[in-house]
Parts: structure tokens; C-alpha cells; sequence
């Protein structure tokens, strides 16, 4: 039972950390100037479970862009260190285009997020990052809970 008090986006993070979704493709390509990197990924949700888990599957992508996001140029007059990703920055993002849902964003408070989030009705997933390293590929590994701490010797 969902608590009325607590931020929808709690509930958002519980409902897309527990998407069940295969990585079909995986494409890393250097830009146009050639000093980063564009990502393309192709996942694969169960139909069923869209209805349910496609807004929290973009938020949680979402965050975890933002969370990574860093100034870049001009946008560093606007960046927060201890700034939050929220619902509404969700929201002001997010179209339905074509038959799917379609997130999109550049810039956030001064982050470079440049981040494509596209679902079909049909559970095809498409994430799309440019300038962002190979960033895009930790968020599905996080998701899909591999562990990134190792012991130290």
C-alpha cells in the first residue's frame, strides 16, 4: 500500500527498479567531432507489464542521467551539486509521439543529460545518449543489478 504523505517519486523508484527487461542491442558509436561517445540501446520489456512500468522505467532512467549529469560550457552558471531529479522534471519532458512514449532532455538545472527514453506499446524500450561516455550502459547494468563494488585486497 502506497503511503499518501510519501513523494510519488519513491514509488516511481520502487516500481522502475523492478522492470524485468533483456538487452537486445547495443550500439556505442563516436560523435561527429569524434571526442565522445553516442549510445544506443534496444531493450526488451514484457508487453504486459508496459502499462504498469513504462512512466517509472523512464523516471528511473531519467534519474540516473541526471544524477550522472555534469556542467558542460555555458550550463555550469545554472548547476547544483546537491540538486534532486523530481516527477515534474519527468514530466516536462515526456510526450506521447508516434504510438509511444517519448522522453527527451538536453540540459536540467545546468546538467547535460541528453538523454532519449522511447517506449512502444509493444515493450521495445530505446535509450539514447550522446556526450555522455558510455554511461548508458551502467544504468541498464544498475538496473539489472550487477554489482559494481568489488572487495580490496
Amino acid at each position: 500500500m502506497t503511503d499518501e504523505h510519501e513523494p510519488i517519486e519513491h514509488d516511481l523508484i520502487r516500481a522502475g527498479t523492478v522492470v524485468d527487461f533483456e538487452v537486445v542491442d547495443t550500439k556505442v558509436e563516436p560523435t561527429a567531432a569524434g571526442d565522445d561517445s553516442h549510445v544506443r540501446l534496444t531493450l526488451q520489456m514484457p508487453e504486459d507489464d508496459v502499462e504498469c512500468f513504462a512512466f517509472a522505467l523512464v523516471y528511473v532512467l531519467g534519474l540516473l542521467s541526471f544524477h550522472d549529469g555534469r556542467p558542460r560550457g555555458y550550463s555550469g552558471r545554472f548547476f547544483e551539486d546537491n540538486d534532486e531529479w523530481r516527477a515534474d522534471d519527468m514530466l516536462r519532458h515526456l510526450e506521447f509521439q508516434r504510438g509511444c512514449l517519448h522522453f527527451y532532455a538536453d540540459y536540467v538545472r545546468g546538467r547535460c543529460v541528453k538523454t532519449t527514453v522511447e517506449i512502444t506499446s509493444h515493450g521495445i524500450v530505446t535509450v539514447e545518449t550522446v556526450n555522455r561516455g558510455e554511461a548508458a550502459l551502467r544504468w541498464v547494468d544498475k538496473l539489472k543489478g550487477k554489482n559494481f563494488l568489488r572487495a580490496v585486497e
